[in-house]
């Protein structure tokens, strides 16, 4: 009985796979999970997605996983969720959790007297965490964002676990890394509690591609490889390019946005990013770049708020010695 893998009402024995939709306690929403029970000794590695709800190369990513991967060759045991933002995905609400308009991924460690947001960050926490050996959480650009594949790792975390995040992620075949020093995201509550965890961005604009949906699914193995959950050799690729100081650009006044760059471009201390204006083309605000970096996401909509960021760039440590 002291191997069996069990979530809530789920459980799996060795050598056994299990899937089912599991109730969040406290609440009326369920989850589909799948659980992969291996039959050798190994890590518990915990795999989501859809934490947004609108981003969905990750969730197929995830879901395809939790068809394919055979209990047979685990060693160890995996927990998937796929997605996590039910309600938001069926509703096709974007980022938020209806019904208390919370984004989940600034919640937590949540609260079980809270609203359902906050009880989903409480059920991670001690139902999921608390059995967990390493975290892989799967996101993309939502539909209101073009984007440029990248990785976070934890930084608010002791420096082991950090480091064991960074390993994990220099296996992900993104161009770009970058250690988060946030506490408030499931992968990052999880590196405070001391999971190693990391976060891949892949895809955006409520759109997906099965060549996408590849891409993840191979960096997902990899890392199970790298972490011996799966037998083999990780393939490798080139290494991500470690980026720092990201700039998260909020607007200073709501109005309709007009971007100069693109994702993934390099830009140059000084260099227009793009402007604000109001409804009549009147320019309200400019933007341009605090230092030489590249792109990583922008906002894909006309109108722009406080929402979401006009655009998120980041500067290339030192030690790349990589310049515009």
């Amino acid at each position: 009985m002291e191997n069996n893998l069990s979530i809530g009402t789920l459980t799996a024995s060795p050598g056994e796979k299990i899937q089912g939709m599991l109730p969040i306690p406290h609440t009326e929403i369920e989850v589909p999970v799948t659980l992969v029970n291996g039959t050798g000794d190994g890590k518990t590695v915990l795999i989501t997605s859809g934490i947004h709800s609108c981003e969905y190369v990750g969730i197929e990513a995830a879901i395809q996983l939790a068809g394919e991967l055979d209990p047979e060759n685990v060693n160890g045991s995996l927990i998937l969720i796929h997605p996590v933002n039910v309600p938001g995905f069926e509703s096709r609400y974007p980022t938020l959790m209806p019904g208390d308009n919370k984004n989940l991924n600034r919640v937590f460690p949540g609260s079980q007297e809270g609203t359902p947001a906050d009880r989903v960050a409480h059920f991670f926490e001690y139902s999921l965490y608390s059995q967990i050996d390493f975290y892989i959480d799967l996101h993309c650009g939502e539909i209101f964002e073009d984007l440029t594949p990248y990785v976070y790792y934890v930084g608010a975390a002791d420096e082991t676990v950090s480091r064991a995040a960074r390993q994990a992620a220099l296996h992900v075949d993104v161009p770009y890394m970058v250690k988060s020093t946030a506490t408030t995201g499931a992968y990052n509550y999880a590196g405070v509690l001391g999971i190693p965890s990391i976060l891949l961005e892949r895809g955006c604009a409520g759109r997906f591609t099965q060549e996408e949906v590849n891409a993840d699914k191979k960096d997902v193995i990899n890392i199970l490889k790298h972490l011996g959950v799966l037998p083999g050799a990780p393939e490798l690729r080139h290494r991500p390019v470690d980026l720092t100081d990201l700039v998260y650009l909020m607007p200073k006044r709501h109005g309709l946005w007009y971007p100069d760059v693109k994702v993934g471009e390099l830009i140059a201390k000084g260099q227009r990013l793009g402007e604000v204006r109001d409804y009549f083309g009147k320019t309200l605000d400019t933007y341009h770049a605090e230092y030489d970096g590249v792109v990583l996401y922008q906002s894909a909509t006309l109108w722009t708020d406080d929402f979401c960021e006009l655009i998120t760039y980041g500067k290339f440590a030192e030690t790349t010695g990589m310049t515009r």
